[in-house]
């Protein structure tokens, strides 16, 4: 089964909806990475077998250059409300879980 870390900058009500629908989730600040860098959660990630759920530009940019590590889900999303950005995601998981199945490792979900 398929563990989601979500990053900071995301509510952790994500990690409480994808655990709803029945994945594994934690949110940063759940896990007590909140403010740690981004290289610790990057370490835990790859540790634990997780994918970051992230909106920061830095996790993809190593990602792109690296061959091992993490999986990559990349949020292109500007600023909303959190009812609307869990609306939002609804609409992309089922084609960012199609891309982790085909083993892709940088999904970017717009």
């Amino acid at each position: 089964m398929t563990r989601f870390l979500v990053d900071e900058q995301l509510p952790p009500a994500l990690a409480r909806w994808l655990v709803e629908r029945g994945f594994q989730a934690h949110h940063v600040s759940d896990l007590g990475l909140g403010g740690e860098p981004d290289s610790r959660i990057w370490a835990f990630a790859v540790e634990v077998s997780a994918v970051i759920i992230t909106k920061d530009e830095d996790f993809p940019r190593r990602r792109a250059v690296s061959s091992d590590g993490p999986v990559i889900i990349w949020i292109r999303l500007g600023n909303t409300r959190r009812a609307e950005l869990l609306k939002w995601f609804e609409a992309v998981l089922p084609r960012a879980i199609e891309a982790l199945e085909l083993g892709e490792t940088l999904i970017e979900v717009a």
